[in-house]
């Protein structure tokens, strides 16, 4: 037998014929129910908490979907024509892509509230880079539990499949090279990154959970986990010819349909728990490979679920931004009507069809691009980025030449109870709506806010006379935004001010959660501050804190008085316990909602029994009651009896939805110092 004979029986054991994927109609029927889920989970269909898992599904399919076209290629050709895998994706993903892209910056230019017009342009600009999944991450976004979502924030998904096509064709080829060009050793390979991806998931979704929800690396198995199903549907192994095999498909669908009921905004995820929609999908693949004429192939391939599969990449661009516009010109604090979604939810189907017959199918099969060198269709990809960025920038200028105010101004006032609101944004506001998200205190920016990773309990004290009594101002952002008001009372000598705040940490003693894992950090720096109060022996401590209710009120309630009684009864006997009542939740950007009605400024304005939390006020005076701890209320400052005002005189009250603005807080000093006595120990 001569060499090249030996090299050639060699090659044909070291990977199977070429086995070209054809047309599965099921897919296109799982296409259907992947984004059937999401659309009316985004919709607001309620027994469908969990339908976010669509888009799991579809990273399984498009990871068997990739693997299997980069496996046919290695073993036609011995190798991956890169350029030419680029530009196809390219055509098939970017058009229609950066299209709804730049339709959405004009639509949110024209509904959008000019002040959320920034945060728009940002996202745009990182969509059209191919990395919105990093800043939404970077940014800390709770996907599920986000009340003021990016019209972009759908992108993520996006942003993930466009990084794994990528990088996993240049896996798929140094592994290949690195085992001899093994199809077999190459799945080992393929495995072992695929473990290694979901280890780091589970690991991030513990104690940095945006990452894991958005970051390639974190969700990267999902698509690997498709990329395996595609080497075992090559290798073709008896099994899979059992007359059992079809069931794995319905097994598949009851899984996949059950996380979609079973989970919720609540469900730590991804983690361990994306692994059920995700081995469902990767069943309903397997089950309905060899028998194409089983029943469930049947179902998925009637002509209903093939075309919204068809569409289905259309639609899950478009669904989004026509369901989050018409809610941010409505107002966060005006959720729409279900019907109203649901509308809209299905008005997005035939505009899914339009992108996908008119944009979609038309850039895949150009002959222009596609009968040119892939650079080509590379370049247009960038010439296309380059549009949406400068429509992006030209959407931000525009933006920030609309004026902010009414035009009108009015005189200072001194703060009183009961304040009536002022009817429109005064041409003298303080601060000004583009500078309400910066008004906040020196706290911030000195580090003596401490951020939610640190443990730092050492606080930062204020005022320079030693014969003063001693405060500590002790709890989370909604203690930290009463600085303002106290800083006046330490630099007048009244009172030596400790500060010790945390970002989402309360001064209540119980356990806290952040994005679903235990917020240890919160449990060690509030155990600290405790200890150090204890060694200090302060004149008084201010508890201060946001206390909204979860789902069940009552058992929040509970839980808060608990805490709260168990704080203060471990402050020192000599130190006087006050509890300062929370400001009210207005439940959407006070700024933003100011920015689109500058003449009806009571638009913004709440009534004072849906922006009161009961269940911790209730609770916080019950506490006060069982310890002797003062209780102090400043929501006349803030509300009459038939609204709590966006502005008062010309004093903007919130910088967000929930946080005084400095300049208000400060124009409380007075009130303050009077209603806790302080200064006069």
């Amino acid at each position: 037998m001569t060499t090249a004979t030996r090299k050639t029986q060699a090659a044909t054991r070291a990977r199977p014929l070429t086995r070209k994927l054809s047309f599965r109609s099921d897919l296109q029927g799982l296409r259907a129910i992947a984004v059937g889920l999401v659309l009316l989970y985004h919709s607001g269909v309620s027994v469908l908490s969990g339908g976010y898992v669509g888009v799991d599904a579809f990273f399984v399919i498009s990871g068997f979907l990739i693997t299997t076209h980069l496996l046919e290629s290695l073993a036609r050709d011995s190798r991956i024509n890169f350029g030419e895998f680029y530009a196809k994706r390219a055509r098939r993903i970017l058009p229609a892509s950066l299209f709804v892209a730049a339709a959405t910056i004009v639509a949110a230019l024209i509904w959008v509230p000019p002040l959320q017009m920034r945060a728009v342009v940002r996202d745009a600009i990182a969509t059209a880079f191919y990395v919105p999944n990093m800043l939404f991450a970077s940014n800390g976004t709770d996907y599920l539990a986000e009340t003021t979502p990016s019209v972009f924030q759908h992108y993520w998904s996006l942003g993930v499949e466009e990084q794994f096509y990528i990088f996993w064709p240049l896996l798929i080829w140094l592994g290949y090279l690195l085992v001899r060009r093994s199809e077999r050793r190459l799945q080992w390979v393929v495995a072992t990154m695929v473990v290694a991806s979901f280890v780091l998931c589970l690991i991030l979704t513990q104690v940095l959970q945006p990452w894991a929800f958005f970051s390639l690396p974190t969700r990267a198995w999902e698509l690997g986990v498709g990329g395996l199903v595609a080497f075992l549907l090559r290798a073709a192994p008896a099994w899979l010819k059992a007359p059992w095999t079809p069931a794995l498909a319905w097994a598949g669908v009851a899984g996949l349909l059950g996380s979609a009921v079973l989970f919720s905004s609540g469900t730590l995820f991804p983690g361990f728990n994306a692994l059920f929609p995700v081995l469902a999908t990767a069943v309903i693949i397997i089950g309905g490979h060899q028998r194409p004429n089983a029943a469930l192939t049947r179902i998925l391939s009637v002509r209903p679920m093939q075309s919204l599969g068809a569409i289905s990449y259309s639609l899950y661009l478009v669904h989004w931004p026509l369901l989050i516009i018409p809610q941010a010109a409505a107002g966060e604090s005006r959720p729409l009507p279900l019907w109203l979604t649901l509308a809209l939810g299905a008005v997005s189907i035939p505009v899914a069809y339009l992108l996908h017959r008119f944009v979609e199918k038309p850039f895949l099969r150009m002959p222009v691009l596609t009968r040119a060198r892939p650079r080509r269709s590379l370049v247009a990809a960038l010439i296309g980025s380059a549009v949406v960025i400068a429509l992006a920038a030209g959407a931000l200028v525009i933006s920030n030449r609309l004026p902010l105010n009414s035009g009108q101004s009015v005189p200072p006032v001194a703060l009183a109870t009961m304040p009536p609101g002022t009817g429109h944004v005064p041409s003298n506001v303080e601060p000004s709506l583009r500078a309400a998200s910066g008004s906040v205190s020196v706290l911030y920016d000195n580090g003596c806010h401490r951020d939610s990773a640190s443990v730092d309990a050492s606080g930062c004290q204020f005022g320079e006379n030693p014969n003063a009594p001693l405060v500590f101002l002790f709890g989370d952002s909604h203690a930290e935004q009463w600085f303002a008001a106290l800083q006046p009372l330490a630099d007048a000598g009244q009172i030596r001010l400790d500060t010790n705040t945390k970002s989402s940490c309360p001064s209540v003693s119980l356990t806290r959660e952040i994005h679903g894992v235990n917020y240890a950090a919160c449990s060690q720096w509030r155990q600290a501050v405790i200890d150090r109060i204890a060694i200090s022996e302060p004149s008084t401590v201010i508890l201060a804190n946001y206390g909204k209710p979860d789902v069940d009120a009552a058992a929040f309630q509970r839980e808060w008085g608990t805490g709260l009684i168990d704080t203060i009864e471990a402050m020192p006997s000599g130190t006087r316990a006050v509890i300062l009542a929370d400001t009210p939740d207005m439940g959407e950007s006070i700024p933003v909602c100011l920015s689109s009605r500058l003449d009806q400024a009571d638009l913004c304005s709440a009534d004072p029994s849906t922006v009161l939390h009961p269940a911790s006020r209730d609770a916080e005076r019950a506490a006060s009651t069982a310890t002797g701890a003062t209780h102090v209320d400043l929501t006349r400052y803030l509300c009459n009896d038939a609204s709590c005002p966006a502005v008062i005189g010309n004093l903007l009250v919130y910088r967000d939805s929930h946080h005084l603005t400095v300049e208000f807080s400060r124009a409380l000093s007075a009130a303050i110092a009077q209603a806790l006595d302080l200064g006069s120990k």
